[in-house]
């Protein structure tokens, strides 16, 4: 393979070391992987919140602002839910490496979903 700039991946043992030195490329951790495991340190009723004030990160514009945001949403989580603030300072880089992709690229690059979508689609149909 050649060419690849990104590689969008669950956030699996060694994938972005194997990434880095094999494809000479980007990883991407899965953005919606990535909040099913923040949202497990949220607890029941505080997950539609803890959605909320980290989609402020994903809806900026740029590299630069998103990182911003989402150290300011870690820093505030820190005090309530310090594990939360914990996966947030060891995934911010991972999960915000799309946003230095141009930005109409961006919706198809941040998840894995669409591929496992249509996986399952032609397991379904075969």
């Amino acid at each position: 393979m050649r060419g690849v700039k990104l590689v969008v991946s669950d956030a699996h043992e060694g994938i972005k070391g194997a990434v880095s030195k094999v494809l000479n490329a980007t990883w991407q951790r899965c953005r919606v992987h990535f909040m099913c495991n923040a949202l497990a340190h949220a607890g029941k009723n505080g997950r539609r919140v803890v959605s909320a004030i980290i989609g402020t990160a994903f809806a900026q514009d740029d590299a630069v602002a998103a990182s911003g945001q989402w150290r300011q949403v870690a820093d505030q989580l820190r005090p309530k839910l310090p594990k939360l603030a914990n996966l947030m300072d060891e995934a911010e880089t991972d999960v915000l490496a799309y946003m230095t992709f141009p930005k109409e690229h961006r919706a198809k690059l941040h998840s894995t979903n669409p591929i496992e979508r249509l996986n399952g689609e032609i397991k379904r149909r075969t």
